[in-house]
């Protein structure tokens, strides 16, 4: 199923295909909230969020299982941002938590790649949306595949070793609430994808590195990491 341009990720569920919107929640993983400290208390944040906290990974940043992550000139390495999306199967508005796993269509691998940037406070448009900067897949595993969504393991490989291991259980939201608590002020569509956020510390990889991230039951994304100055 094509994405854009080069761009696929095969989706064995309706809608079968994705429509280019990825929204992620910021600080919804227990280790990015105590990451924080005392800060979140402090301006600019004031006290943990009380609501999810979302930003866009837009059309441009979406890449395929394999495709190349470019490294912007002057940057050191980039943050692999290793998160399970939800992909949304029917239009979500205002849903029950109950119910809320009634409009999943299915989950797959995200790395929501960023440029490292010290604020939570304002997602930086430049550090997380550029180009490539949204691998996702390999493919879409229907929702009755993942028993437990709220229960999986995630790990982070570069060029081969583990540098991270973490777990949906640590999420401040779990998916049926997270998706309640979006919905309740904003629809969500077919073909949407919601990522459930990303545990703190980020590994980093650079330029020539190789990144994979693994989710029980949805297989491993795997991305080179390239020099973006040619």
């Amino acid at each position: 199923m094509s994405l854009g341009p080069g761009i696929a990720v095969t989706m064995d569920t309706p809608p079968y295909r994705l429509s280019g919107t990825v929204y992620g929640a910021l600080l919804n993983h227990r280790t990015a909230l105590r990451a924080l400290g005392d800060a979140v208390d402090r301006p600019p944040y004031d006290r943990a969020p009380q609501a999810p906290v979302l930003y866009i990974k837009p059309r441009n940043t979406l890449a395929a299982h394999g495709q190349p992550v470019a490294v912007p000139p002057g940057v050191a390495e980039l943050e692999i941002g290793a998160s399970l999306g939800i992909v949304i199967g029917r239009p979500s508005c205002r849903l029950a938590e109950d119910r809320a796993l009634e409009s999943v269509a299915g989950y797959l691998i995200v790395n929501d790649v960023s440029v490292p940037h010290p604020s939570y406070y304002r997602p930086s448009v430049p550090c997380k949306a550029r180009d490539g900067f949204c691998p996702l897949g390999p493919r879409v595993v229907p929702r009755a595949a993942l028993a437990n969504p709220d229960a999986v393991t995630i790990r982070v490989y570069v060029d081969g070793k583990l540098t991270q291991t973490a777990s949906t259980s640590q999420l401040v939201r779990p998916v049926a609430k997270l998706l309640a608590a979006v919905t309740d002020f904003m629809t969500l569509l077919p073909g949407d994808v919601l990522t459930v956020g990303v545990a703190s510390p980020a590994p980093r990889a650079r330029a020539g590195q190789r990144a994979r991230i693994e989710i029980d039951g949805l297989g491993g994304l795997e991305n080179p990491f390239v020099d973006g100055t040619s």
